[in-house]
């Protein structure tokens, strides 16, 4: 009964089959396995042993251990015979089962890196997968060694087992990390915050700060109570500065802050350097329709109404200033509170007249208050009553 049992074991193993067996001899390039049920031996090659690359069977098999390979090839003659197996296609097979199943679900994996190789890193993830260098991180990496033996979370790019292709992602894993901070970092952020951050990227609209994973902008205009043409007047790529949340826009990630509005008001100073009744000189920064800005020092800037511009009336104030222009101006009055200074040209300006007021610096005498007599003379003589 059990002679037959084990000869209809024995026909059932064909190429392809699944077979079990036991370590029973490692030599340098195989390793030879007793196939339960099996007419021959079984033998596996070194280069079926494993997944990754190893000089020695032993370094993944020991005698005694009880191997799963499939039957890729049935040699025998009429005395004798043996199966040549693979561990590798089996351990393939399950492995790309296994990841299909963590892509289908958008799991991830970790892997060790095995190799640094030119365009990437080599990780086994079960079979070899490959992590290009575009999807390794999401900061430019120039050296990649420091890579190597490191286990890294991965999410699955691409299974294809007909081509042999598994490629992977950390970048991906940071990203999501960094979504997640960002998202955080929002909620709890509000505004009129005062923070610490380092410029990372300047622009000719303002200086991008990097808060800690997000960042944020300081427009031109807030970055100093001074006048500023170019960020680079004030801040370089690096630095680490003071900034205000102005605004916050959760939906589009977009934090506005400002420099300026950590560093002290000029107004807090100015009792020391201007006062009601000065005659300064300033520069006209703005012009409006109702009047001129005019800059009298550092942060410093002063309305000067249209009705102050001139003695003479005008229009508009670009009809007698322009940008830029060096004026006189008096100051007529400061707002501390409010921030406010009052200005005028007209005051610093002496009216011209049109007529002569010489005959305002005469004594009087009685040419100055004449007679009917002087004024009308002869052409009263014949008039009757």
């Amino acid at each position: 009964m059990t002679e037959e049992f084990n000869e209809s074991m024995i026909n059932e193993v064909q190429e392809g089959d699944k077979v079990k067996g036991t370590v029973q001899q490692i030599e340098d390039k195989q390793v030879v396995v007793h196939i339960e049920g099996g007419k021959f031996d079984g033998i596996i090659p070194i280069s079926q042993l494993s997944t990754q690359h190893i000089e020695t069977a032993n370094e993944v098999v020991n005698i005694g251990d009880e191997i799963e390979a499939f039957v890729t090839k049935i040699e025998q003659t009429e005395d004798s015979g043996h199966y040549i197996l693979s561990k590798r296609k089996l351990d393939e097979n399950l492995s790309y089962e296994k990841l299909q199943k963590i892509l289908d679900e958008d799991g991830t994996i970790e892997a060790e890196v095995t190799e640094v190789v030119k365009g990437g890193l080599v990780v086994d993830a079960g079979i070899r997968g490959f992590i290009p260098a575009s999807l390794i991180s999401v900061n430019y990496i120039e050296d990649f060694s420091n890579y190597l033996g490191k286990v890294l979370t991965l999410k699955i790019e691409e299974l294809d087992q007909t081509n042999n292709r598994v490629i992977l992602s950390h970048k991906k894993i940071e990203q999501e990390s960094l979504s997640s901070q960002k998202e955080d970092f929002l909620n709890n952020l509000s505004q009129g915050d005062v923070l610490e951050g380092k410029v990372a990227r300047i622009a000719n609209f303002g200086a991008f700060i990097d808060l800690g994973g997000i960042d944020g902008l300081v427009h031109v205009s807030e970055l100093s109570h001074d006048h500023v043409k170019s960020p680079e007047e004030v801040v370089t790529v690096g630095d680490t500065v003071k900034v205000k949340v102005r605004a916050i826009d959760r939906d589009a990630e977009r934090i506005s802050l400002s420099i300026k509005d950590t560093l002290p008001s000029p107004f807090e100073q100015i009792d020391n350097n201007f006062s009601v009744g000065d005659i300064v000189p300033g520069k006209v920064v703005r012009l409006a329709q109702f009047g001129a800005f005019v800059e009298i020092g550092a942060g410093l800037q002063g309305l000067v109404h249209i009705s102050q511009i001139s003695h003479e009336h005008i229009g508009k104030p670009d009809e007698v200033l322009e940008k830029a222009q060096d004026v006189q101006v008096k100051i007529l009055s400061i707002d501390k509170d409010e921030e406010r200074i009052s200005l005028s040209i007209k005051d610093t300006i002496e009216q011209e007249t049109d007529y002569d007021e010489s005959y305002l610096n005469q004594t009087n005498s009685d040419d100055d208050n004449p007679t009917l007599g002087d004024v009308f003379g002869d052409k009263l003589k014949d008039f009757k009553l």
